[in-house]
């Protein structure tokens, strides 16, 4: 097998792709032939140990795989070989091949490629638990996306409309605006990168102005940083922020806004709901699974690299100049 390992801290350039021996599946795994691997912002993170998983070393990054059981481990009951599977695998999906524990594969329909499965379950997971478990969206309610044209935020925008809800993109270019219209955003709001205070009044004021007087019913915030504050301003009341991520960096909050707006700030830890709250997460992926049958949601593939270039997927995803979704293919 092949894998593109990480042997000490860095960026994407310290990866060296690897010849190893061909894995075999312990108790309760699933070996696994990978077509293809997601590209994830986590995957920046976890090679310079800066994410809250540190893996020893050497591993690989690529935390979300699709493919073909190829043997199965002792004691593995509802898998075959052949089965088309994906799975979070946290780390090592950059790989030909992956040892897996079967619990956390889920059987992917005919319908959907690998390269598509690959994109699928980290995106729409997180976003579809940030949007109907922690925001409850409803029908009609406006959802403020922000970093819209990536690829959690690119779920959200598809799966805001799949609820009902009227979506508000926002980015930092007008090439990112015009995909976020492509994948069916109501509204779209460009800020710069670097926002200094009269900036941060302008684009409060712009989606003010859009979402009109109620305010903005939910903030999916997948950005931090310097627009944390000015979207929190322009909440509803009840309106609910969703903590996402912080690629802009971690914000300081004037917890005055909150109180002032009746509004409440919602963590989204979608990993950790995955394991507490096992049923919900499988009638999730059936709702999604669902979405995708019936036209709602597809992953955005902006750009498949082979294993020996996953380096450059990395880099891009490092400079937040992602289109969508990038992916690793096998072979």
């Amino acid at each position: 097998m092949q894998a593109l390992l990480s042997v000490a801290p860095g960026g994407p350039e310290t990866l060296k792709l690897t010849t190893l021996p061909d894995p075999q599946p312990g108790k309760g795994q699933l070996l696994v032939d990978v077509k293809a691997a997601g590209v994830n912002f986590p995957d920046t993170l976890i090679i310079r140990d800066l994410y809250q998983i540190k893996p020893p070393r050497p591993f690989a990054p690529g935390g979300e795989i699709a493919g073909k059981v190829l043997a199965l481990g002792e004691n593995v009951t509802g898998f075959k070989i052949g089965d088309r599977i994906l799975a979070l695998t946290g780390h090592d999906g950059f790989a030909t091949h992956a040892t897996i524990r079967a619990d956390s594969a889920i059987k992917i329909p005919d319908a959907i490629p690998y390269d598509e499965a690959a994109c699928f379950i980290f995106t729409y997971g997180t976003s579809y638990h940030a949007l109907k478990d922690r925001a409850n969206l409803k029908t009609n309610e406006t959802l403020l996306v922000l970093g819209a044209s990536g690829g959690v935020g690119s779920a959200a925008i598809e799966l805001g409309k799949a609820m009902g809800a009227r979506v508000i993109a926002g980015v930092s270019s007008v090439e990112k605006a015009e995909f976020c219209r492509q994948i069916g955003t109501d509204e779209v709001v460009i800020y710069p990168r670097d926002l200094n205070k009269d900036a941060q009044k302008a684009f409060s004021a712009e989606v003010k102005k859009i979402a009109g007087p109620n305010g903005v019913d939910v903030v999916y915030d997948a950005v931090g940083g310097a627009l944390a504050e000015p979207s929190l301003r322009c909440m509803a009341w009840n309106g609910r922020y969703l903590v996402v991520g912080f690629p802009a960096g971690i914000p300081q909050i004037p917890l005055n806004l909150p109180l002032l707006k009746g509004c409440q700030i919602v963590g989204v830890f979608w990993g950790a709901s995955v394991f507490r709250d096992p049923k919900g997460h499988a009638q999730n992926v059936a709702d999604l699974f669902a979405f995708y049958a019936s036209g709602q949601i597809k992953p955005r593939i902006s750009a498949r690299f082979p294993l020996e270039r996953a380096h450059e997927a990395l880099e891009q995803m490092s400079q937040r100049a992602v289109l969508g979704k990038l992916v690793v293919t096998m072979g």
